[in-house]
């Protein structure tokens, strides 16, 4: 074999090597290359929503629709900035949110609501400390309706509710736990009724989460712990 020949096969070889180094590398980086057995990984799992994410740190929120007056008078009320047309129907809101969680496994869940609110009265249902309403239905026609529905197992609850409604304004705190199956849809409303609600008229504050007062109304809930249930 004489010299050139040898140079030339040498020359072939050396290229053969580097394209091949270069493939490599191409393929190293995650983009696109000829599959083969070796390279092929199995799909990885359906990733499963952590229960609650959706639902944490949610805000109901009832603004007023004028600016908040520097001296606000003792039980003033304000107009809603929700109302779009008429008062008595498009005075509220609903959203949904997926609870998370695996289908077929129960959650207690521990949820935390502050917020800055009017009274309410409910009825036909249970109550859970002064806030808190289980079940049944409103019992007034004028005042802020808060409330929480979950499809599974089937429930609903009340926020804010007082023996008697009028023009007051105050802070909650509390923490309540309740059942969630996995894969529930939680159904977020609140409804003002008539277009109007009690301003802040105390210019209440909420440590951490409305360290301004809020013009209007809300609340807040946030997931403090959840639990699988046995």
């Amino acid at each position: 074999m004489n010299s050139k020949t040898m140079t030339g096969i040498a020359t072939l070889v050396g290229v053969i090597f580097v394209s091949s180094a270069v493939v490599f590398s191409y393929t190293s980086q995650g983009t696109a290359a000829a599959p083969s057995a070796q390279a092929k990984k199995p799909a990885a799992p359906a990733k499963v929503a952590k229960p609650g994410a959706e639902l944490n740190g949610y805000r109901w929120a009832f603004p007023c629709k004028e600016k908040m007056p520097e001296k606000p008078k003792n039980g003033a009320g304000c107009t809603s900035a929700l109302v779009t047309g008429d008062p008595f129907k498009t005075d509220n809101f609903k959203v949904t949110k997926n609870f998370g969680g695996e289908k077929g496994k129960k959650y207690d869940v521990t949820l935390r609501f502050r917020g800055v609110v009017e009274p309410m009265m409910y009825k036909a249902g249970k109550m859970d400390g002064d806030y808190f309403y289980i079940g049944g239905e409103p019992n007034n026609k004028t005042y802020n309706i808060y409330k929480i529905e979950i499809s599974s197992p089937k429930s609903h609850y009340f926020l804010n509710r007082q023996d008697r409604v009028g023009h007051k304004i105050f802070t909650i705190d509390y923490t309540k736990t309740i059942r969630i199956d996995g894969g529930a849809v939680l159904t977020l409303s609140g409804d003002g009724q008539n277009g109007k609600l009690i301003s802040n008229f105390k210019k209440l504050t909420v440590k951490e989460i409305a360290e301004e007062p809020f013009n209007g109304q809300f609340v807040q809930v946030d997931v403090v712990k959840v639990v699988e249930a046995k």
